[in-house]
């Protein structure tokens, strides 16, 4: 599973204060933690002021790269803040994130040729998410299209299909595993992503929710996502769900994880 960590966010209120405060070593101690729970990617979001937006985004990369070599996951809904701060970067990771919505794709996709970033491509265009397989499938398509003209293969995509909240479409899980497989179906190569808490907004003790339906993700196809590295009970879960799965050999990733510390009880 490919940890996308989401720890380092504006939209989280004590991230939004250290960043008011411009206090870095709260920012550095988030992104050490994360890179030692094992994740991937170290998501920086800013979402600050838009006038402000470049600047902040900046900072926060500058002191994730201060402290780790872990790859960033440049985070902004605005491609031309992206665009402006790309160069800061030390090294490939991932942009966050294309879709068929305006002119992410033509801003973004040019970024990435010739080199090993990632792309997270979410499943929307300019009407919004669609509740039906095929339009997303569509938009998919349309996604892996446009990346190849600039050489861009699929294992350096990482689609999210979106999931909705449970308390919202009762079908919510169900649709979601249908998307995966027939993403993974279509193109057997490309990771399929998503932040899974999503599917529990609304709802009382929302990380038991989240817990079950990441195993019912991952058994369909899921091989990425945006979590938090250092909840340990959902880093259990996908040690544990890979070895029921038969995708680790001997349950080495299993134990090994145990023996870090990296799993155990579930949290009181």
């Amino acid at each position: 599973m490919i940890i996308i960590g989401e720890k380092i966010n504006g939209t989280i209120p004590a991230v939004k204060e250290a960043i008011e405060k411009r206090d870095a070593a709260f920012i550095a101690d988030r992104a050490v933690k994360q890179t030692e729970a094992g994740a991937n990617f170290i998501d920086v979001c800013a979402s600050t002021a838009p006038e402000y937006e470049i600047e902040t985004l900046k900072w926060l990369m500058e002191v994730v790269q201060d402290v780790t070599d872990t790859p960033l996951c440049i985070d902004s809904p605005n491609p031309r803040v992206i665009e402006a701060v790309f160069k800061y970067a030390n090294k490939p990771g991932m942009l966050n994130s294309i879709s068929e919505e305006g002119d992410k794709c033509e801003v973004l996709l040019p970024l990435m040729e010739g080199n090993g970033w990632e792309v997270v491509g979410l499943t929307c265009d300019n009407n919004g998410i669609p509740v039906d397989l095929q339009t997303k499938l569509d938009i998919t398509k349309r996604m892996v299209d446009k990346a190849a003209r600039y050489g861009i293969s699929q294992d350096r995509i990482h689609i999210d299909p979106c999931v909705m909240a449970l308390s919202t479409d009762n079908h919510s899980l169900l649709n979601f595993v249908e998307e995966i497989r027939a993403i993974k179906t279509l193109f057997p190569t490309i990771h399929v992503t998503g932040a899974i808490s999503n599917i529990s907004f609304g709802l009382p003790i929302r990380p038991l929710i989240n817990r079950n339906a990441l195993a019912f993700a991952i058994q369909a196809g899921m091989d990425s996502a945006v979590m938090d590295p250092m909840n340990r009970d959902m880093m259990g879960t996908i040690f544990a769900t890979e070895a029921l799965l038969g995708l680790d050999k001997h349950c080495r990733k299993y134990s090994k994880a145990y023996r870090a510390g990296k799993i155990g009880a579930l949290s009181k």
